[in-house]
């Protein structure tokens, strides 16, 4: 009889990679339904406003502003150059660190949410409402009241931050930091006199809007860099 032949184990094969990473994060489920349906509500508005007359909701921003008036200096002078041109500094600033590193899809995600969506989005639509602004702004301030472009900035610069630099266990904590500075961005544009409250909510609603859009739309090539990231070869 021929002796029996040594017995090989199997190979088991590897496990695949992952295909979702922590960086850049992954959008949620029907973001860009959700985005739409964001951008459809301070677009609707803006048709309203168009119309002439007196908007449903201006009893409610007449109310805020006469309650909220007060000096134009500390923190939110601060906000109003945060919000203003001076703020482009900080998106722009995000980008180039992140092509440094090689992460240029995701420094092209941040360029298209929070600088060219601020000139396709907000400022025609800011043409299309042309809303005078509140009676007496503490600050400088151009034509067109309506949405508020910083807090559009302000919103959106949250958002990619979140979207391309933390971790989920740190994004836990950006989330009410984040947060907080688009609520006091609200506050100091209305406590300026700068805006009337609906356009504080009209710039949240717009920034939201496009950033869940443009999540989407970029999702690919976030996802192709995400995989790069984790097999160390972002510059391939």
């Amino acid at each position: 009889m021929p002796p029996a032949s040594p017995s090989v184990p199997a190979r088991v094969p590897s496990p695949a990679p992952s295909a979702r990473h922590h960086l850049p994060a992954a959008p949620p489920r029907h973001a860009l339904a959700f985005g739409v349906g964001l951008l459809l509500v301070p677009f609707a508005v803006a048709l309203l406003l168009t119309l002439g007359g007196r908007p449903f909701f201006q009893g409610l921003d007449d109310g805020w502003a006469a309650s909220a008036k007060g000096p134009a200096d500390g923190f939110v002078l601060v906000l109003d150059r945060l919000g203003g041109p001076f703020g482009l500094v900080l998106p722009l600033a995000l980008i180039g660190c992140l092509c440094v590193y090689g992460r240029w899809r995701s420094g092209l995600f941040v360029f298209a949410a929070a600088v060219v969506a601020n000139v396709l989005v907000v400022l025609p639509l800011k043409a299309l409402a042309d809303r005078p602004r509140p009676p007496y702004p503490a600050v400088l301030v151009n034509d067109g009241s309506y949405p508020s472009g910083q807090v559009f900035s302000a919103i959106t610069l949250v958002i990619v931050v979140a979207v391309v630099v933390f971790p989920p266990r740190a994004r836990r904590w950006w989330w009410p930091v984040g947060g907080t500075y688009v609520l006091a961005m609200m506050a100091s544009r209305t406590w300026l006199h700068a805006q009337w409250l609906s356009d504080t909510f009209a710039g949240a609603l717009l920034g939201a809007g496009v950033c869940l859009v443009l999540w989407r739309v970029f999702a690919p090539m976030l996802e192709t860099e995400a995989r790069r990231m984790a097999a160390d070869s972002l510059w391939l």
